[in-house]
Order: C-alpha cells, then structure tokens, then sequence
C-alpha cells in the first residue's frame, strides 16, 4: 500500500510538514506496513519556502530589509544550491502579518523589502528565482520592490516618490538607468493562487484594499494612482500587462514582476508541486491523502487540494481531503478529482482547541480513514 500525503499548512495551527506528520501517524497505526510518502505542499501562500526547503533539503537564509511600513525586520527566503534557485515569500518582508492592525495603511506600505529579498538572491548567484506572493500587506503594484531593484520612480520636480501606493499618482518619469543588470539574466516565476487584474472591480485595490486598512475613499485613489502607475509603465516598457491574470496579486507585485521582471504566471500549488516533485511521487499510488485550514469553494481558486487531486487525477489514484472544516461549496470538488473529504473536529469545539489539538485531531481523522480505506479494500 502506497500512500502519498501532500497537505497544505493549517493556519495558526500546523505547518504542512506538522499536518503531514500527524496524518502519517494516524495510518502507521492502522496499516503499519504501508509506504508513506510525506509531500508538505504549499499554494503560493505562507508556508512556501518551508514546504518546498522540506521536501528538497534546501537552505533557509535570512536577510534584514525594510518592512512594509519602513521598520526594519528578519526575513528568510529558501535557497536550492544545486539549481542556484531562490524561493521568496514576498509576506516575510512585505506580509500583513507584519503590521499590527491598528496601524494597517495600504496607502503607504511598501514592497521595497521584497526588492531587498530579490538582490540578495542576486547575490547568491541566482539563475532562478520563485515569487510566492500571498499574504501582502502593501497596494503599491510592486514599485517599492522595483525602486529596490534599482528603479527610479520621480515626480514633477525630479523629486524620488515617497513609500506607497498613494504617492503614485504623482509620478511623471520613470528612469530605468540604474536598473539590476542581473535581472536581465534570471528567470522569475510567480506563485500564487490569485487571478485578478491590477486596476477596477476585480483589481488589487477594491478586492483586497480594505484589509490592508484602506476605507473606501481611499481604494478609489489607490485605484486611480495604479492606473497611472501602469500607463507610464506601458509607455516606459513598450507593453502593458494591468489586465493579465494575476498582475493584481499581492497589491499589484505581479503586476510589477510581470512588466518589469518578464515574469511568468503559474498557480502557486504547480510551482510548490514542480519543485517537490509530487507528481512523481503519485504516479503508482494507492491513495493521495490532502487537506488544508478550511475547504470549501474558495479552494477551486487554485489552493493546494484542487491543485494536488489535480495531478491525482492524472494518474488515476483516488484523493481524501482531511480538512479543519468543510465549508460552504465543498462538494463542488468533488467533479474534479476529489472522492471524499472530510473534517477535523468530532464535535462541539472552539476554534483554539481545535487548532491546538490538530494533531491529535489529524491522526485520529487519518486512521479513521484507514479503516474504512481498508475494509472497503476487503469487500472488494
């Protein structure tokens, strides 16, 4: 028996590895003879760098850059020294998680610490280098990353734009004199697990301003400074990419990446899958076992179930989810390559117990599925 246990991170609870170790336990108790393959995923998202450094025994690094409000912080990014490939969580220099709630401003904070993170992989020879870029705290499309990277951002008087997504509606020349020359020689690649364009209704500012602390005034002057933002873009780099799929993730960083890095585009969980090599891990399967936080619609979007039964599907092996709840829309999943999905808790319990108790949760859950695994085995 051949079981390959590819899950997702569970929020504030377990990393991927953490979620995959407890799963294994549970079906090592039931069926302790079986192959167990532990595949951590990610989708783009936090837990990126520690799915794949897991999986292909690569090194953390750390680097201090600005934070998304100026402060200075700790960040680590993975490195693959067989490929010189660098994996960059944009959130660890740039993550909402880094600004407390009540300071929150998307007017002002910057990706100029993710810029930091790309010319440190620079440094370390790079020939490749992966942008997860989920869980941003900033709506700069990316220009802080790029005045990072040597662009110079200026307005009427000459003057260098302030931090923030604001400040560009001000701008009135772009110099790309004094841009990395290394950038021309590296491949860049964005993970992540959103579609949206950078300027509208579906764009960076109205669907994902307000949870970085922009009222409603100001996600219409966001939108409208981005706007301005891509058309000097367009005139400075000969091409426009606002409305392609995904230059609206992380505030606009894919936008930038896209435009000024040559960036391509892929789901977060076929990058994370790629890099893993989870495809080769299924192929001869008996089973694939995943899950994530919560399941529900939102998953079709391209986080790591729908990504994994995906491949699953491919290869004919039948995929059980084992989540921390269901939620609305779950059982859409179930028309592309989910077979059964099921949830964490056994009943009545509060949000901390159960992240507290995952792992007792996830091993009981895992032989519960064992064993009704292996006496449908029998009857068959």
């Amino acid at each position: 028996m051949k079981i390959v246990i590819a899950p997702d991170s569970f929020k504030d609870s377990l990393s991927a590895q953490g979620v995959a170790d407890a799963i294994a336990l549970g079906l090592a108790e039931v069926w302790p003879d079986a192959q167990l393959i532990k595949c951590p995923m990610a989708d783009g998202g936090e837990g990126t760098v520690e799915s794949v450094l897991a999986a292909c025994a690569g090194e953390l690094r750390r680097t201090t850059v600005r934070g998304p409000l100026g402060v200075a912080v700790d960040a680590a990014w993975g490195w693959l020294p067989h490929t010189h490939t660098a994996i960059i969580e944009m959130a660890e220099a740039s993550g909402l998680q880094l600004v407390p709630v009540d300071r929150r401003d998307a007017c002002i904070s910057s990706t100029f610490g993710t810029g930091e993170l790309i010319r440190a992989a620079l440094d370390a020879g790079a020939q490749r280098i992966i942008l997860a870029i989920g869980g941003s705290a900033t709506n700069d499309a990316g220009a802080g990353a790029m005045q990072a990277l040597g662009v110079k951002l200026l307005d009427a008087q000459g003057q260098i734009l302030a931090p923030g997504g604001l400040a560009l509606s001000q701008l009135a020349r772009i110099d790309m004199s004094g841009i990395d020359p290394r950038l021309a020689e590296v491949r860049f690649d964005i993970a992540a697990d959103v579609n949206n364009p950078l300027c509208g209704a579906h764009g960076a500012s109205a669907i994902f301003g307000p949870q970085k602390g922009a009222t409603p005034a100001q996600v219409e002057q966001l939108d409208l400074a981005l706007r301005h933002f891509a058309d000097y873009c367009a005139k400075a780099l000969s091409k426009d990419v606002r409305d392609e799929p995904g230059s609206g993730a992380a505030g606009g960083l894919g936008f930038a990446a896209k435009a000024f890095l040559r960036a391509q585009f892929k789901a977060g969980v076929e990058v994370v899958a790629e890099l893993v090599g989870l495809a080769d891990a299924v192929a001869g399967a008996d089973l694939v076992i995943t899950g994530e936080g919560r399941f529900d619609a939102q998953t079709l979007r391209g986080k790591t179930p729908f990504g994994v039964a995906r491949i699953a599907r491919e290869c004919g092996v039948p995929v059980i989810v084992i989540a921390g709840t269901l939620g609305e829309g779950y059982q859409a999943l179930y028309a592309h390559g989910i077979d059964a999905a099921f949830a964490l808790t056994s009943g009545p319990m509060t949000l901390a117990q159960a992240c507290s108790e995952a792992p007792r949760l996830l091993r009981e859950r895992a032989g519960d599925v064992a064993r009704v695994w292996r006496m449908a085995a029998r009857a068959a």
